[in-house]
Formats: C-alpha cells, structure tokens, sequence
C-alpha cells in the first residue's frame, strides 16, 4: 500500500519499540503546538481519551500531508486523575506536584495512535491503563526526583514505569505498550491487516 511508515514523533522510545519489533519506521516529529490544539477542548466535556486522540490525528494527517503515499502513525498520550488532565512537567517543583497529586491515588494513562495517508484518517485506536500509585512520602518524592534527574520531565506523570519510576507504584492495570505510549499489539496487528508490514 505505501512506500514507508512514518513516526509522526521525535520520541526516540516509541521509535525503539518499533524499530525492535522489526518495523522499519522513519521518525518525522508532527509541527502542531499541542496546547494550542488542546485549549479549545478543554471545557467542552471531551474526555482524556478524546483528547488524546485528537492530538494523535493532529500529528498523523500533518506529517502524512508532508509525506505523500507514506503510511503515518501519530501517537499522543494524556495522564487522567478524574477530570483532570497532566501534561510533562515543565521544571523539577511541577514534578514535584505531579507526583505528590498522584500520591496514593489511581490515574489513567490514555494512549492514542491514528494512522493516516495522504492527509486521510485510515484508523483510530486509544488504550487504556489504570495505575496505583503508592502514598509517596514528600522527603521520598524528593530524593527520587534527585536520583532519576530531567528524565521525571520527559513524561506525563514524572515517572518512567520502565525505569525506576515504578518504585512508585502498588498496582498497575493494563498493557505495557499504553503505559509506555504505543499500544504496540493493535498498531502491529492493523499494519498487518493493511499489508504494511510481513504477517
């Protein structure tokens, strides 16, 4: 169907997943200001996942109208506490509150994929997982963010699960692939179904 599959994302993390599960994939980061997309949703009623999915297209049909015949994967992940929304920590104090806000409290990792073509939505796809986080003592908040350094600010909720970060948990619900940011298993299954990738 297409010539390459392009990563709507300058994460090198999701790039990682892909690349190791045999995907050749070039990474092409979407040039949309997400806050500016996400403003206008923000008192219309639209839930996390919604608006997960609506920056993962954003950043899908933007790259893939830059990159005629390519098949576009864009990505987007929200942190839900109930109604409220968390986006990467700006400096060490916000990961500081985010943590302490989540301390003791179960939050919703929301992570969205579109695949898009030619400036076409092909398919939407949003997984959800529940996380736990343990009572965090705020002397323990602090030496953790010591330790783990700017990587508590290239995430959501200030933590990595995949690193030290899930020292801070007590249950975890839901695939490692939406925790991490790519629901792997149904974009790997889609390509499959579009004749993207050997299945």
């Amino acid at each position: 169907m297409t010539e390459k599959i392009v990563l709507a994302s300058g994460s090198p993390f999701r790039k990682a997943l892909l690349v190791h599960a045999g995907v050749a994939v070039e990474a092409v980061p979407a040039e949309v200001d997400e806050r500016a997309l996400e403003a206008p949703l923000k008192d219309s009623g639209i839930s996390p996942e919604d608006v997960a999915l609506v920056l993962a297209e954003a950043k899908a049909t933007e790259v893939s109208e830059r990159k005629p015949g390519a098949l576009v994967l864009g990505c987007d992940q929200t942190l839900s506490l109930g109604d409220e929304v968390f986006h990467k920590p700006a400096d060490m104090e916000a990961a500081r509150r985010h943590l302490l806000a989540l301390s003791g409290k179960t939050h919703q990792l929301n992570s969205a994929v579109v695949l898009a073509h030619d400036g076409a939505v092909l398919w939407r796809h949003i997984g959800v997982a529940s996380l736990t986080m343990r009572k965090l003592d705020p002397a323990f908040i602090g030496r953790h963010l010591a330790r783990v350094g700017a990587r508590a600010l290239s995430s959501v909720g200030a933590y990595q699960i995949e690193g030290e970060g899930i020292q801070l948990f007590e249950r975890v619900e839901g695939d490692y692939f939406t925790i991490v940011g790519l629901p792997l298993l149904p974009v790997l299954a889609k390509l499959r179904e579009l004749g993207a990738i050997d299945g």
